[in-house]
């Protein structure tokens, strides 16, 4: 693994690693890189472009990281990837990315658990439950790529267990007349508009900035057929989250009032442009900074969703209604996110037997 110097113009000293390798596909290839300040920066570039060609278990953790989110973004929406690269910077290469995959067993694993589960910040805040899990379950996701690819024998997050918890343990949201309450502090016709609708329709935040003119329908619905992103920059319209996200719902006639009222005012704007310019993390400043000002608990802006879901569990609609207006992929996901606002459903359904058992006789149905 040599490494070759060369001298600049002005007299500097650099150096090049030069060197061949086998694709994936068995051609050989020929590599010359060059610009590097010293002999060791050469040789370190060699060993892990090296390292990133191998197959085998004993590859870095780092270059594996490399590989698969190289991989990974061909088939994961630019947001997704964005999270993806978050978590592991920060929370799973510091640990790992020094150590070959095949020596990360669950011992490691549980040691590097514990430490996340002891961290407490300035304000002594631990991480969320639901936090934990994502990261946990992100380091499983790389040594299952590992299993799958190179040639790992057993993931050894599957035998060190889990870490935090899939659903926060208290969902918050706000009843109709908090909404109202809030609302009613907004100043900023395009704030609040923004919140109405995040309320009145149950609609996600990127859903809702990336609605257009176009979207709302004279026939008093809206056609969600997009989802808005800002990543590194650069504004992105995606597809809807899953296919059944893909959706057109109803709204009240004041909302579909304020809106059409809102977008006339609106100077030069066409059919396909954007409604609202603000963030996502502008509405949750705002929601934090209002909600102080009238004297609310605050809650996320997400949580507004929740809060439209509760409203529709309360005015009595089933929960595949509630799924369709939601655009969850099936009603189980609806169930599993808010059966606990259906506190009674077992004693109805103990009512329901009661009173089928008093109108039918003994033995009729058997």
């Amino acid at each position: 693994m040599p490494a070759y110097k060369y001298t600049l113009k002005d007299g500097k000293t650099m150096w090049y690693a030069n060197f061949y390798y086998t694709d994936w596909t068995g051609l050989k290839k020929h590599i010359c890189k060059r610009g590097f300040k010293t002999q060791r920066e050469a040789k370190e570039y060699e060993r892990s472009f090296m390292d990133q060609q191998s197959n085998t278990s004993d590859i870095l953790f780092s270059s594996l990281v490399e590989n698969y989110l190289e991989d990974m973004e061909h088939r994961l929406k630019p947001t997704t990837m964005e999270n993806k690269r978050f978590i592991i910077e920060g929370k799973l290469l510091p640990y790992f990315g020094r150590l070959k995959v095949c020596d990360i067993d669950t011992i490691k694993v549980r040691k590097w658990q514990n430490e996340l589960i002891s961290y407490r910040d300035s304000d002594g805040k631990p991480f969320s439950q639901t936090y934990l899990k994502t990261v946990n379950n992100q380091l499983s996701a790389l040594m299952n790529y590992a299993v799958a690819h190179y040639r790992l024998p057993l993931n050894p997050c599957k035998a060190a267990g889990s870490m935090g918890k899939s659903k926060a343990d208290e969902m918050r949201i706000w009843t109709q007349a908090q909404y109202e309450q809030f609302s009613a502090g907004i100043q900023k016709s395009s704030i609040k508009l923004a919140f109405d609708i995040l309320f009145y329709t149950g609609m996600r935040s990127g859903e809702l900035l990336a609605l257009t003119p176009a979207d709302i329908l004279p026939s008093k619905r809206i056609d969600i057929n997009k989802n808005y992103a800002k990543v590194k920059g650069e504004e992105l319209f995606l597809e809807p989250k899953t296919p059944k996200a893909k959706r057109c719902i109803s709204i009240p006639d004041f909302l579909y009032d304020d809106i059409k009222d809102y977008v006339a005012k609106l100077y030069g704007i066409e059919k396909n442009d954007r409604i609202f310019y603000f963030t996502k993390s502008a509405l949750e400043k705002e929601i934090k900074r209002i909600s102080k000002k009238v004297g609310l608990e605050p809650i996320r802006v997400h949580d507004l969703r929740h809060s439209h879901a509760s409203m529709l569990i309360d005015m009595g609609f089933e929960p595949l209604e509630i799924a369709e207006r939601l655009g969850h992929e099936s009603v189980k996901t609806t169930l599993d996110t808010y059966s606990h606002l259906y506190p009674d459903k077992d004693q109805k359904l103990a009512n329901r037997l009661n009173q089928f058992r008093r109108t039918t006789p003994p033995g009729e149905n058997t």
